[in-house]
């Protein structure tokens, strides 16, 4: 059996997670703030404390240097209440302090209290696919099935704007599927093709157009008929290119090369672009009249870091389809997925992937366990994180602060969604903010 001292100021979670403490056969007390908590270390020994990041008056961290002090060192458990923040004092609390991030099931407790790596529950029957295609059940993820059902019930051209490995063309034929179409899905990438070739790709050619046509071929317009055609990297194609595609969209008929002959088209085109709305006004890479028709509905894709609780998810399902193709039965430990979602993945969906299989490949496969590489981050991916920067000589209090401000920034100053996403109560926000100076008003 053994005494853990619970530090969290939120009632509710608090109530809960003693009930499970005690139910695996442990002794627990509790304390909402540090004060009571350096009350209870005078008087009792502890085996393991769970700690709370934000206190309402402090950091949990600051009970490190004393929890260090003890005789008897308690084992310490950070908790947490969103991927972001936790990413954001891994660095600053050292390799030696263990994580929860709210909410936390029992077998997250019973877990941490036994020192077992928990090894992360198989899901393949329950990971769910959306459009038989996507994966994820962050906010940002449903808004963006919102927009995906809305936008497949009409013909409407569609824009997707996302970094790179986000996974724009699966969101297309997403669409595609969505809208129950029964023509084809056909792709194509602007960047891929010469000038020259070009207008040969999206309207086709005659016999003899140019050298090297010894037939006649049908462009991708002409190929998606009915259907759903894919234009990636729209921003690439060439500016004396994009008078012929204007006209096939306002037309909806295409000249072959080379021929003479208008050939009625009827497709619904989604194109994709890593650039922003306002790098493609700024840099003038497509014309404005063009814009406007492929843009009819645009949809910017959420990174992957804007989504880190969709990170197991998608880890599991690329080590599932790793197993299937490989006859391997690897699987994850919860320790090596908080190690995951603590990344920022600048390379998005197609970085994890990549990682995921390349962590297996490199894995003993006689065993189940996977060997996580000794770094994560790719030498071609620039980092990208949105959380404050973790430089030698910052204070608790600056990381904390500048956390909280970043918070509150994302969701437009409502304090009550700031401190759900912190893991903290609205009292406690409140309190941090009238520590910091801020006169606030409720919300």
């Amino acid at each position: 059996m053994l005494t853990v001292l619970l530090v969290d100021d939120d009632a509710e979670f608090t109530e809960v997670a003693c009930t499970i403490i005690e139910f695996l056969g442990h002794e627990v007390l509790t304390a909402a703030t540090l004060g009571e908590a350096r009350d209870w270390l005078k008087k009792e020994t502890f085996d393991h404390v769970l700690l709370d990041f934000m206190l309402p008056d402090g950091s949990g961290a600051h009970l490190f240097d004393e929890l260090d002090a003890l005789p008897k060192r308690p084992r310490i458990t950070l908790i947490t209440g969103h991927p972001s923040v936790k990413g954001v004092i891994k660095g600053l609390c050292g390799p030696n302090i263990d994580y929860l991030v709210k909410p936390i099931q029992r077998e997250d407790i019973e877990a941490v209290l036994t020192g077992k790596p928990k090894v992360a529950e198989d899901t393949s029957e329950k990971i769910e696919k959306h459009f038989d295609l996507l994966i994820g059940e962050s906010a940002p993820m449903k808004e963006l099935y919102k927009l995906i059902e809305r936008v497949s019930r009409t013909s409407a051209n569609v824009m997707l704007l996302g970094e790179s490995g986000v996974g724009k063309e699966v969101v297309a034929a997403a669409i595609h599927r969505a809208s129950e179409s029964e023509g084809p899905y056909v792709v194509t990438n602007c960047g891929a093709f010469s000038k020259e070739l070009i207008g040969s790709e999206l309207f086709g050619h005659e016999k003899g157009a140019f050298t090297g046509a010894v037939g006649r071929k049908e462009g991708v317009f002409e190929q998606a008929e009915g259907g759903c055609l894919f234009l990636d990297e729209i921003t690439e194609m060439p500016i004396d290119m994009q008078p012929n595609l204007l006209r096939v969209l306002e037309n909806k008929v295409v000249i072959r090369v080379g021929g003479t002959k208008t050939i009625p088209v009827n497709c619904r085109v989604v194109s994709a672009t890593n650039r922003t709305m306002e790098e493609i006004a700024q840099s003038k890479v497509l014309r404005e009249d063009i814009y406007f028709r492929l843009a009819v509905f645009p949809i910017t894709i959420p990174t992957l870091r804007e989504r880190k609780e969709d990170i197991p998810l998608l880890a599991k399902t690329f080590i599932e389809e790793f197993n299937k193709d490989n006859g391997s039965k690897f699987s994850w430990q919860e320790s090596q997925l908080n190690t995951l979602q603590a990344y920022d993945w600048p390379g998005n969906v197609r970085e994890l992937r990549h990682f995921v299989h390349r962590a297996a490949i490199m894995s003993d496969p006689t065993k189940q366990v996977i060997e996580l590489p000794k770094t994560i981050e790719s030498p071609f991916a620039k980092k990208q994180s949105t959380a404050p920067a973790l430089q030698a000589g910052r204070t608790i209090e600056d990381v904390e602060k500048e956390l909280i401000y970043a918070t509150l920034e994302k969701v437009n100053g409502n304090k009550t969604m700031a401190a759900e996403m912190l893991g903290i109560s609205t009292k406690t926000l409140y309190n941090r903010l009238h520590a910091y100076g801020d006169l606030v008003k409720e919300d």
